[in-house]
């Protein structure tokens, strides 16, 4: 009897010892987290004035969407050049070629896509209107997730609705749809307000999803963000923001910690099953509405330069997927690789051709000329320049 009551006290000490244990690794993280959060809080007067659009020039609320692009000049492009970026009624990038043709491609996506660092005329989307001899409509947004295109899309659609869409899925998208505020990303400025934006949570044993609408649906509600109370409550389980905690304490401990959120494979893993989640909704979308879509995947100079240096990319499960729908896409990151064997120089002075961040203009014509042909293909009837 008594051996056995020692063997029970001894457990119960374990238990406790355990669950005390365990209780300060979360009130570590917790302490950390709310460190954190503290750091990323905007006063009344930076909400204000965002509303007001006296500061924060690089877009303007939006209830559903988080944001959207307004009228700007940022010394961003080549050669330190001014960029110059207008937006038309439709809250759409300015068109010139062909813009007062009736269009019937319309693109939607990130900053890929609205072709952020390079002027109005410079973009993929002017240089295909000008080779197709038809207007393209540029609905790109920087910082937009797969799934902030995707509402945009159903939204735009209604109002200039196009038979033909151009569905842009950058390398970075796929994290974004699961980020709930994204100041955990991008972090605080005095360019972007980062808001809070619409996002998907992830069963990762299902891999379906769930809608989490824009926490911060009315200028007014944008002012909770300055309350660390109503924060913690709104993003406590943001899988982004634990995603940065756990990150810092691994490399607390010395551990290893990945160098991006490209290397980090659950965060990625979440992010790709998100998207070819969307992608089935944008298929149904599309059948529904009678929509033809092309999708294109677009990376940044360093995927590009890891492709060509490792011969690996973390986004092979998306590709797969596309390919065993067999949906048509274009995948610019190979049409990169199958250009670059024709050079004799590093990889990073062939990205240089392309890129100062994003693509500046002989970037933006290299991307047209990989999409051309699979356009071309699904345009029906055939476009001036091929009939």
């Amino acid at each position: 009897m008594e051996t056995n009551r020692r063997a029970a006290l001894a457990t119960i000490s374990i238990a406790a010892a355990s669950t005390g244990a365990l209780s300060a690794a979360a009130s570590d993280r917790d302490k950390r987290k709310a460190k954190f959060l503290r750091t990323l809080l905007p006063s009344r007067q930076d909400v204000a004035n965002w509303i007001s659009r006296k500061a924060y020039p690089f877009a303007k609320y939006d209830g559903e969407l988080g944001y959207l692009h307004i009228d700007r000049d940022f010394r961003e492009g080549l050669d330190q050049s001014i960029c110059r970026y207008r937006y038309d009624k439709l809250d759409a990038r300015q068109m010139h070629a062909y813009a007062t043709k009736p269009c019937r491609i319309n693109t939607y996506g990130d900053s890929f896509t609205s072709c952020e660092q390079v002027s109005d005329a410079e973009t993929w989307q002017e240089f295909l209107a000008g080779h197709l001899c038809e207007p393209v409509r540029n609905y790109g947004i920087g910082g937009y997730s797969v799934y902030q295109a995707y509402l945009r899309m159903k939204r735009e659609e209604k109002r200039a609705p196009a038979k033909t869409i151009v569905f842009n899925i950058f390398d970075d998208d796929h994290v974004r749809n699961i980020l709930g505020w994204q100041r955990f990303k991008f972090g605080v400025n005095n360019i972007a307000m980062n808001p809070t934006v619409p996002h998907v949570r992830v069963n990762l044993r299902t891999g379906m999803i769930a809608d989490r609408g824009n926490a911060c649906p009315t200028p007014e509600s944008m002012y909770e963000l300055t309350k660390f109370d109503s924060v913690w409550k709104m993003f406590n389980d943001d899988p982004v923001l634990n995603n940065r905690i756990d990150r810092q304490i691994r490399r607390d401990a010395g551990k290893p910690v990945p160098p991006t959120d490209y290397d980090d494979e659950r965060l990625m893993h979440e992010g790709i099953t998100a998207t070819k989640r969307i992608v089935d909704r944008i298929e149904k979308y599309a059948r529904q509405n009678n929509k033809k879509i092309l999708y294109v995947l677009s990376y940044g100079g360093y995927i590009v330069e890891q492709f060509i240096n490792q011969k690996k990319r973390f986004d092979q499960p998306l590709v797969d997927y596309l390919k065993k729908r067999k949906l048509p896409f274009v995948d610019v990151l190979q049409a990169h690789a199958d250009d670059f064997a024709q050079f004799k120089v590093s990889s990073r002075q062939y990205t240089k051709r392309f890129f100062v961040g994003h693509y500046n203009p002989i970037g933006n014509h290299f991307c047209a000329f990989a999409i051309k042909d699979a356009l071309v293909k699904i345009l029906q009837p055939k476009p001036a320049a091929y009939p």
